[in-house]
């Protein structure tokens, strides 16, 4: 299958849309530095110690000191938050591949499985009929088929003897023979 757009092309819109990508990125890092300048213009009032009395300093000092307090606090609250949900996170993830790894699927075998106790397992307590398939079938009794084929027990010995020597080569010949010239 072939592009419906040729390879210069596509190079052509790759390197348009880097570029769009880059002028967005540029952008959005202005935007989020004169974000910052403008919150901590709003925030941060400026601070102004020229002309104060030394009980004056120590008051506001104190004022910083209980405001950083108040940070602190919020940012270890804040830290031991995302700590706890990073730890959380990080279990979930090991219970998923404790899932994931457990339940492999084994190879299957054959089971055999009655059709009696095949419709008990679909039906339940309902299943009164019994279905034996086997009933039906021819049966074939292996003592029959042994004595139609008579077997001959004799002492090999004996056969060996007669078909040894120059006899026995003859007797092959001749029975060799004998079938075809009838």
């Amino acid at each position: 299958r072939k592009s419906k757009i040729t390879a210069s092309r596509k190079l052509l819109l790759k390197s348009l849309m880097l570029a769009k990508a880059k002028e967005e990125w540029e952008q959005e890092i202005v935007d989020k530095q004169s974000e910052k300048e403008r919150y901590l213009s709003e925030r941060i009032t400026p601070l102004y110690t020229s002309g104060l009395s030394l009980s004056q300093l120590q008051d506001l000092c104190r004022e910083l000191h209980e405001k950083v307090e108040i940070v602190d606090e919020e940012r270890y609250d804040i830290e031991a938050k995302c700590n706890h949900n990073t730890r959380e996170i990080k279990d979930l993830k090991i219970k998923v591949l404790d899932l994931r790894g457990k339940f492999k699927r084994p190879p299957l075998r054959r089971v055999r499985v009655s059709a009696d106790a095949m419709l008990r397992a679909l039906l339940g307590s309902k299943h009164k009929v019994s279905m034996d398939l086997r009933a039906n079938l021819k049966s074939v009794k292996k003592e029959d088929t042994e004595k139609e084929r008579p077997v001959e027990v004799g002492d090999w010995r004996k056969n060996v003897e007669a078909m040894s020597g120059m006899e026995g080569r003859k007797k092959m010949f001749d029975a060799a023979k004998s079938p075809t010239g009838q």
